[in-house]
């Protein structure tokens, strides 16, 4: 499967690379888009849930570092005061 990462900036400006073992995240969020906080939680939530579930599809088991990803970006979240979250980039 064709990992990939997904370059974000937190509503205080923190940057940080995200995984996904799917390409699927392009499917949900878009680069130079601002979405916010709550909305870009639920669109990783979809996305990372799909592309775990694509891994286990595949291999028999779910993807750990997807499903730990997601939790990163909830704790993330949980930090954060309410704003938007800037897709920077993807990298294949």
């Amino acid at each position: 499967m064709p990992e990939m990462r997904f370059h974000i900036r937190w509503p205080d400006g923190a940057r940080e690379a995200c995984y996904s073992p799917s390409l699927v995240i392009k499917d949900h969020l878009a680069v130079g888009q601002d979405y916010p906080l709550a909305e870009f939680v639920a669109l990783s939530r979809t996305a990372l849930g799909i592309a775990s579930e694509r891994v286990r599809e595949r291999y028999g088991f779910p993807c750990g570092r997807a499903l730990a990803q997601l939790a990163r970006i909830e704790e993330g979240a949980r930090q954060q005061a309410p704003g938007a979250v800037h897709v920077e980039a993807f990298e294949e």
